[in-house]
């Protein structure tokens, strides 16, 4: 991957981050978008920033160029993009910028499984006007770059929310939507040999998992970084223009691709039967 470059959205923590560390493991140049540039300012709320990424990434083979960003903001989002063209290029986009799980707990209740007339307005806001739709300004902005080159890959991450009740109906539209959102890019983006998708995680051990681990099975858990080897996978995939506009699921892939996560197991894959008999 020594000569990929890459652009990863909201990687200052959970997979985004993951991502961009698996990708610069591999030897890409990474660019990487959050809000956070420091621990500092993060007064001991949430871990994750763009200078501990950086630090992290230090003794890696690949290259992370950091940018600060509130994807809430459009010219924030086309300033980065801006930044990107400048280089004249970018391989593979992932949109993962994802503000939708915040304040889950609001006044010592929590609100995520309330039915979808008690949903609080923000987590709409969150999920479509600021993670869809910077997904949306983002893929607009430097797909020129990849039709240009002619070859190119666009990853929206999302989830089985897209397609079965998975506990808050605001969930599962915006998870529908970036699935409907790939196919469609990839519609248009055929006739150029440019790539786009909806990727499916599993159960992520995340920051946030980790502080909760008491709660889940990690038995077959994923690390923030194997969607990110995965993802080095499929673009390194010779048949890769044929799962264009699809749902795919990471460890499905990660079987195809013979990938192992960082500690050796290897996922199994949800299915859609595992969902619809939950």
């Amino acid at each position: 991957m020594e000569d990929v470059v890459a652009l990863v959205t909201g990687a200052s923590r959970g997979v985004g981050r993951g991502i961009a560390l698996a990708l610069l493991a591999e030897g890409a140049t990474v660019h990487v978008t959050g809000r956070t540039r420091s621990e500092a300012s993060l007064e001991g709320i949430r871990a994750g920033s763009l200078e501990g990424l950086e630090l992290e990434a230090a003794d890696l083979p690949g290259r992370v160029v950091i940018h600060q960003c509130d994807h809430s903001k459009d010219t924030e989002t086309e300033r980065v993009a801006e930044e990107i063209r400048a280089g004249n290029r970018l391989d593979i986009l992932v949109n993962n910028a994802w503000p939708g799980y915040e304040n889950m707990v609001e006044d010592g209740d929590f609100t995520w499984p309330r039915a979808f007339w008690e949903q609080p307005l923000w987590r709409w806001d969150a999920m479509m006007g600021t993670a869809l739709r910077a997904a949306f300004m983002m893929s607009r902005a430097v797909a020129p770059l990849m039709i240009s080159a002619q070859r190119g890959l666009i990853v929206n991450i999302s989830f089985w929310a897209g397609q079965f009740y998975d506990g808050n109906a605001i969930y599962g539209m915006a998870k529908a939507a970036a699935d409907k959102m790939a196919a469609d890019f990839a519609h248009d983006l055929r006739p150029h040999h440019v790539a786009a998708v909806a990727l499916y995680p599993g159960l992520v051990r995340t920051e946030a998992v980790m502080q909760n681990a008491e709660y889940f099975d990690l038995s077959n858990s994923e690390s923030p970084q194997f969607i990110g080897h995965v993802i080095s996978g499929l673009w390194r995939d010779p048949a890769l223009v044929s799962k264009s506009g699809k749902v795919l699921v990471a460890a499905e892939l990660g079987q195809e691709y013979d990938i192992a996560d960082i500690n050796g197991y290897k996922p199994v894959p949800l299915t859609a039967a595992d969902f619809a008999k939950s």
